[in-house]
């Protein structure tokens, strides 16, 4: 659906109408009813003011868009943040007062995401990372580690195992990691697998060793979660969403510290008790997080703002 057409459906809409996503913003600004928007992140914005580079730098068209959306963010009548993190950065960043926030927490399919008794394709020891190659994910960091674990003793046969697209730009983000990979002589270290179905991906959180997350900013991650519902033990960064998401029940390590990671790696591949221990915590945690208890929050805000403004 082309984005005229979009705007023709919005205009004759009745009622409340909630935009799912911060980059549908734009349409807001056209709109007469009030609106509700779900705001996952803010990490565009982050690109757009170059407080760093989350994703890629942006061109003109990608910064005349992002402030039609941060301008329609800005008019709602209501916004969710999907985190406690996500509402700090919109009222730090946005100057959105903290009354029109509303924090629902994004929810697993727990049906999906279980423990598998099924073996992996792999035939080694493996650690996961799943996500894109962004530079917000830090995926070098992660590699720069492992190599450090390589080095020493009793780690000859493991590997990473990265799940997931490079991402929109696939041969630039490939490009970098792959020149990480091939300076720490890791090309024969790291399986490539590409984009798995749900299944599949099952199955390797429940084989891995652990899922490693490294990433330096999130709105809120579900692969975490995922890992822990099926009994697979995390370490993640301490930074943005993450500490909330995963509460005690993750090794959290600072994003930039090579040397924190490494010895986490090592922690949890050699202490049998502290494993174990981060299992249980991880099935008790993500039991917080269902997509029922998203749906009904975000009822109960429906319901509020219909009872505001009409």
């Amino acid at each position: 659906m082309d984005d005229r057409n979009f705007r023709k459906i919005l205009s004759k809409l009745s009622g409340v109408v909630h935009l799912p996503n911060q980059h549908l913003g734009r349409y807001g600004n056209s709109l007469r009813m009030p609106y509700i928007i779900t705001v996952h992140d803010l990490i565009r914005y982050f690109d757009l003011k170059k407080y760093g580079t989350y994703i890629h730098h942006l061109n003109n068209r990608d910064r005349f868009y992002l402030n039609c959306d941060y301008k329609g963010i800005k008019k709602a009548a209501r916004i969710i943040a999907i985190s406690e993190a996500t509402k700090r950065d919109l009222s730090q960043y946005l100057g959105i007062p903290d009354d029109r926030i509303s924090v629902v927490y994004l929810g697993i399919d727990h049906v999906t995401f279980r423990p598998s008794f099924m073996a992996s394709n792999f035939e080694y020891p493996y650690i996961l990372f799943v996500g894109s190659e962004h530079p917000r994910k830090n995926l070098p960091t992660l590699l720069r580690a492992f190599s450090r674990l390589k080095e020493q003793s009793g780690f000859n046969n493991l590997k990473l195992v990265k799940v997931g697209k490079a991402g929109g730009r696939e041969a630039d983000f490939r490009k970098q990691s792959m020149e990480v990979i091939n300076c720490l002589n890791l090309d024969r270290e790291v399986i490539f697998t590409g984009v798995v179905s749900e299944a599949d991906l099952r199955v390797c959180y429940s084989n891995a060793e652990c899922l490693v997350f490294p990433s330096r900013y999130e709105g809120f991650m579900l692969p975490p979660l995922e890992a822990m519902a099926c009994g697979c033990p995390v370490i993640t960064s301490d930074s943005s969403s993450l500490p909330e998401v995963v509460g005690e029940a993750a090794i959290k390590v600072s994003p930039g510290d090579v040397g924190g990671w490494a010895a986490a790696l090592r922690k949890i591949l050699t202490e049998r008790q502290l494993k174990e221990k981060l299992i249980t915590r991880g099935m008790k945690q993500t039991a917080k997080f269902s997509r029922e208890q998203t749906a009904e929050k975000t009822l109960l805000i429906y319901k509020e703002v219909e009872e505001n403004f009409y």
